[in-house]
């Protein structure tokens, strides 16, 4: 049986501000044997006694953290979730965001069990976890990065549609070693973080690098963030990236992915674009776009940083796409390829957490390295939903299969907070 870590329960209860009283009140410890509800909430932290897994899933949800912080061998510390790209050295940081606080300190948690899972299978660091350095250039970064997962940019374009090509891009990822986890907020839409928020997080790991990508953001934009933060990982950097970073490491980033997805002199064909119409700007942009499955705002920042437009037109250009949503939109084909027809819960999920996670649990299951209780906090589902997800999560997206927001606008019923 997997035993819980007593340890944690004062963490999280400290962590969350609520002394003991508050506590046991809020999680539904009842005064009982001649003890206060108080009293037993401090033995409990004591290890004297076990709560059940009611109580634990009322503790989760007052504490704010993940279920799967009880079981880790000691309380997750600050630091282990990495730098804040988002800005400069010497600004001010962003406001404290607690829900996604949250969502860092449950990441780093399954990260946590990945490791410990691949340290059981003796698997070899990888090499190219922090073998880069920015003095290289983001171009030498970018040759490594594809030579490394053996990208092919015109099987990419290539593909039937933006899902498709990002599932080739998670594909060739994953085989190279990192897990690509889809998160945008604690398993409801209430929790939703938006992109200008949270982006994306990279934890820098030679043994179970991970990579999650926010996916309240638009589709399109989803390959340029997974590509943004490998280049982290090549760096060697864990730590979260949002929708406007300022830092020098940001802008690396960004043109380690840029240089990945376009290649040099493909932007002259949108020379001369800042002098004609708008709107007409506006239609050779998503053209351009469209054609290489990649977002309309990453072309704009691409014309800014090859001097073709100006900040004033690129600010306008983003508002513009942000407005309209059609990266969201879509017509109608395009709404059934990310939507599915007739995905189910499993195969949404299961997409969420990627197939290199799935295959990671599945053989530590046959291989008798982990129970179906560790396997559940490991996926975020309860014990008896592992099977089925293991079985049925393994379906690709696309246009034939489940899109990338089957669960859109529903709570999810095994979110990462129970």
């Amino acid at each position: 049986m997997t035993r819980l870590n007593p340890d944690i329960f004062k963490w999280a209860r400290e962590t969350a501000g609520l002394s003991l009283d508050d506590a046991a009140h809020a999680v539904g410890v009842r005064d009982a044997y001649g003890q206060t509800g108080e009293e037993r909430l401090q033995a409990l932290e004591r290890g004297e006694w076990e709560p059940s897994r009611s109580q634990l899933a009322r503790m989760a949800h007052r504490y704010r953290q993940p279920l799967v912080v009880f079981y880790l061998e000691r309380p997750p510390r600050r630091s282990d979730r990495g730098q804040d790209f988002r800005v400069a050295p010497g600004a001010p940081k962003p406001e404290h965001d607690a829900t996604l606080d949250a969502l860092l300190c449950d990441i780093h948690a399954r990260q946590d069990s990945v490791r410990s899972l691949r340290e059981d299978e003796e698997a070899e660091p990888l090499a190219f976890v922090g073998s880069a350095r920015m003095r290289q250039g983001a171009s030498a970064v970018a040759e490594s990065i594809v030579q490394e997962i053996s990208f092919d940019r015109r099987r990419f374009r290539g593909q039937d549609s933006v899902a498709d090509a990002f599932q080739y891009l998670r594909g060739r990822v994953e085989a190279a070693g990192v897990f690509v986890i889809l998160a945008g907020n604690l398993g409801s839409h209430h929790t939703n973080i938006s992109p200008e928020t949270f982006r994306g997080f990279s934890l820098a790991d030679p043994l179970a690098p991970f990579v999650v990508v926010n996916d309240r953001d638009a589709k399109p934009a989803w390959s340029f963030t997974v590509l943004h933060e490998v280049a982290h990982l090549w760096l060697g950097a864990t730590g979260v990236s949002g929708g406007f970073g300022e830092a020098e490491i940001e802008r690396f980033c960004n043109d380690v992915a840029g240089a990945v997805l376009l290649s040099t002199g493909e932007m002259r064909g949108l020379e001369g674009i800042a002098e004609a119409d708008f709107e007409d700007a506006v239609s050779r942009i998503s053209d351009f776009a469209e054609a290489r499955h990649v977002s309309r705002a990453f072309v704009a920042c691409n014309l800014l940083r090859a001097g073709f437009i100006g900040e004033s037109l690129r600010r306008r250009l983003g508002e513009r796409f942000r407005r309209d949503g059609l990266e969201d939109r879509g017509d109608a084909r395009a709404k059934r390829e990310w939507t599915g027809s007739g995905s189910g819960y499993y195969a949404a999920r299961g997409h969420r957490l990627g197939s290199a996670l799935l295959d990671l649990v599945r053989r530590s299951l046959d291989g008798g390295l982990i129970t179906p209780t560790k396997a559940g906090l490991v996926l975020g589902v309860k014990p008896r939903n592992v099977a089925p997800l293991l079985l049925r999560g393994a379906g690709l997206p696309g246009r034939n299969g489940v899109g990338y927001n089957g669960t859109r606008g529903v709570d999810d019923p095994d979110a990462f907070f129970i």
